[in-house]
């Protein structure tokens, strides 16, 4: 039998890493993926999840049509029925209670597409609601308020320079098996190796010994949550020894006097025993960093998502700062994207705040106009004003990723109207009255609005669907279409015109705009140069022209334009991370504010921390190569070897408490009993379960995931502690007891 094969470019959407991928298509399928030798940025390194991309692709179980609750069952239906139903139950609660009573869930997937970077904004300002949650407050948030505190921008990230970095520090992570998190780095292990070839140091600092920390030429094991605690003691350490050396930092930083009192509280000596590591390690740790030609600090879920996840975030940068480490090569830089504004110069901002409003229920603070979502249940429980009375969740499934599942589960079982764009019947969308389904990766576009913004090395790249639309609406057009509900057009307008909308809206802006490379240009003429295609290439061609590489819509004839990109198949390589911090500061100061009093404040409650006495176990989270949070466990290829959803444990621990094979584990939300791994990669008296597992709910339609579910770890935590400063449930260090699964009935665990 012929066969018609051929082989199309595509960026890889399954973690941050964004490789590039050669897939190959056979007869209308993809049948294989391999790493593309010639992309800019991963030069062929591919993992087990992008190799299994056709899996994924093709996956039985990923919904085809959407389903519309009918007599309260999902059923499939046509999509013209699907849109109708959503304009008729969302229209209804809008009118009778408002926009302002629809809660939005934005997941982690959306971070990786083109729809999810584009439309989810407009949805959530057209209904003019406050109840807004995502996956930020159970991951980076922390960092968010960090840096908008810092630098004024909540979005200037800083990523270790590691193609030249000569020291460097990872705290709380995992890039062996995360691929990299808030730090875009193909390959992140083959960079690590790299490092060490080049002469220099690997420091890790995990209370497990991690693939990462194997790599490592020294091991720090502190007890779980303490990172803020340890990393106060290095800037103690560096003012105490005159090891503070600001470099070209110097005339730019404000807030050293502050930070210097404050870190007298936090000598090795008064946080050895918290954080469970000697005086002399850390003594030694800070030395080594000051000492270093070029060093970073790169910390992330282990350290944000923790109690005190803001001031352990805050301090990573602190120390870099007093290194001499920010914004120079080998240090902590800012990546500069392809879609970030061009450059307009220093220029005073008008500063970060949170808590600019607060929950209905607990009064939580908003971070970043989000609310926590650990709050979601109970501001769909409780009646009164502003109760939530519909959801759209896009792309994610909490019901999972969040702390006490169940509850959750149960409150949106309870919702009046709910609409999912999403490709799976999961533990979440299964309450809702209308999914979507967006087509499989293959036949959508790609480009990284958001991860560009993290590269360790500057780039841009797209990927144009790699197979046609098979009858149904993309991503763009589902969102769009629902976005038409909102602002009173309904569903069957023309999806087109949000985007049209959207561009002329933002060249209006910038023609308006002395400091725009288009100040006073018409924006017909502008609009007119766009490129023909669908509303999101047209938009991304806007912002690709504004941008810093761009050409300013034929004023910098060599210039980024989305025709250029796409005439550059494997990406185009935009050199190395720059300094660039004065085009990054957005302080009223116009500083970088190196003692905010928020943290400072904060800090207060960390020093009282320091006598607390120590919980005899505490348990973390985990991360696996061969999935990403709750999805990607209904694949063949990536259900076996070591993604397995295991309760790790010390070997004296398991002796000490009579475990085998099973324990119960119990935290304050719930408890769970789940397979034991017996390992001495992890420190005594710290347990260790994935996030993201627990298929075992009735009524959705992964059947592998449900064949081998595991347990939600989250299900241990109920969500009453949070990171003050930006409601970032803690995911790490939750004190909870274990014993025998065989105790259950008898004597209580320890």
């Amino acid at each position: 039998m012929f066969r018609v094969t051929h082989t199309a470019l595509r960026i890889c959407p399954f973690c941050e890493a964004t490789c590039g991928l050669t897939l190959t298509i056979e007869d209308g399928r993809v049948v294989g993926a391999r790493g593309d030798q010639e992309d800019v940025f991963s030069a062929g390194y591919i993992c087990p999840k992008g190799a299994s991309f056709g899996e994924l692709d093709n996956d039985p179980d990923r919904l085809t049509a959407p389903l519309v609750r009918r007599d309260g069952v999902l059923t499939e239906a046509s999509w013209e029925e699907a849109f109708a139903a959503v304009d008729e139950g969302l229209s209804a609660v809008l009118r009778e209670h408002g926009g302002t009573s629809v809660g939005v869930y934005v997941g982690n997937p959306n971070a990786h597409t083109v729809a999810g970077a584009l439309y989810p904004p407009l949805i959530i300002r057209g209904l003019g609601t406050r109840q807004v949650f995502s996956a930020s407050t159970l991951d980076q948030m922390p960092k968010h308020v960090a840096l908008g505190l810092m630098f004024g921008s909540p979005v200037a990230f800083t990523v270790p320079d590691l193609d030249r970095t000569d020291y460097l520090v990872i705290i709380g992570a995992n890039p062996l098996v995360s691929n990299g998190s808030l730090a875009t780095a193909a390959d992140f292990g083959g960079k690590l190796r790299a490092l060490k070839r080049r002469g220099g140091r690997l420091v890790v600092i995990d209370p497990a010994h991690t693939r990462t920390a194997a790599l490592a030429d020294r091991h720090l094991a502190p007890r779980p949550g303490t990172d803020a605690a340890l990393l106060f003691a290095v800037v103690q350490v560096l003012f105490d020894e005159d090891l503070v050396e600001l470099g070209e930092l110097a005339d730019h930083i404000t807030g050293l006097t502050e930070i210097r009192a404050l870190a007298d509280d936090f000598a090795p000596e008064a946080v050895a025993a918290y954080c469970g590591i000697d005086a002399d390690d850390i003594r030694v740790l800070a030395r080594e960093l000051a000492a270093a030609p070029s060093a970073a600090v790169y910390g992330r879920m282990g350290t944000s998502t923790v109690e005190f996840g803001t001031v352990g975030s805050w301090l990573v940068d602190v120390v870099n700062v007093l290194t001499g480490n920010l914004d120079r090569p080998g240090g902590a830089m800012f990546p500069l994207s392809p879609v970030a504004p061009a450059p307009r110069g220093r220029r005073p901002g008008r500063g970060f705040l949170t808590g600019r409003w607060r929950s209905r229920v607990s009064g939580h603070p908003e971070a970043l106009s989000e609310l926590p979502v650990a709050a979601l249940a109970e501001e769909i429980e409780t009646p009164g004003d502003g109760q939530i009375k519909a959801m759209i969740t896009i792309a994610g499934n909490p019901v999972l990723s969040a702390p006490d599942g169940d509850r959750l589960d149960r409150a949106l079982a309870g919702v009046g109207f709910m609409v999912s764009v999403d490709p799976y019947l999961n533990e979440t969308t299964r309450h809702a009255d209308v999914i979507l389904p967006p087509p499989p990766p293959s036949q959508s576009p790609h480009f990284d609005f958001a991860l560009n913004n993290l590269a360790v090395r500057n780039n841009a790249r797209y990927s144009p669907p790699a197979l046609p639309l098979q009858d149904r609406p993309d991503e763009p057009e589902i969102l769009s279409r629902i976005a038409l509900v909102i602002y009173g057009i309904g569903h069957d307008g023309d999806p087109r015109s949000v985007d049209e909308q959207v561009i002329a809206t933002t060249l209006a802006k910038e023609s308006a705009d002395a400091g725009s490379p288009v100040a006073g240009r018409p924006v017909e003429e502008l609009t007119a140069m766009l490129a023909d295609g669908p509303g999101y290439e047209r938009r991304l061609d806007m912002m690709l022209r504004l941008g810093a590489y761009g050409d300013a819509f034929g004023a910098r004839p060599d210039g980024l334009t989305l025709a250029t990109l796409k005439s550059a198949p494997h990406g185009l390589d935009l050199g190395p991370l720059r300094p660039r911090l004065l085009d990054v500061l957005r302080t009223p100061s116009g500083l970088v504010e190196l003692a905010p009093p928020q943290l400072l404040d904060d800090a207060g409650r960390l020093r009282d921390a320091l006598s607390r006495p120590e919980e005899r176990f505490v348990l973390i989270g985990r991360r696996h190569l061969r999935s990403n949070n709750s999805w990607m466990h209904n694949l063949p290829a990536l259900s076996g070897g070591s993604n397995r959803c295991t309760l790790q444990m010390h070997p004296d621990d398991a002796a000490e408490l009579g475990v085998s094979d099973t324990a119960v584990v119990k935290g304050p939300g719930g408890e769970l009993v789940v397979p034991v791994e017996v390992t001495e990669d992890i420190r005594r008296g710290v347990l260790s379960l994935p996030h993201g597992w627990g298929h075992d709910r009735a009524g959705t339609g992964q059947r592998l995931a449900a064949s081998h579910p595991g347990v939600n770890a989250n299900q241990l935590n109920d969500g009453s502690v949070l990171d003050p400063l930006s409601g970032t449930a803690v995911l790490n260090g939750i004190p909870v007891v274990v014993g025998p699964a065989a105790e259950r009935s008898g004597a209580p665990v320890s």
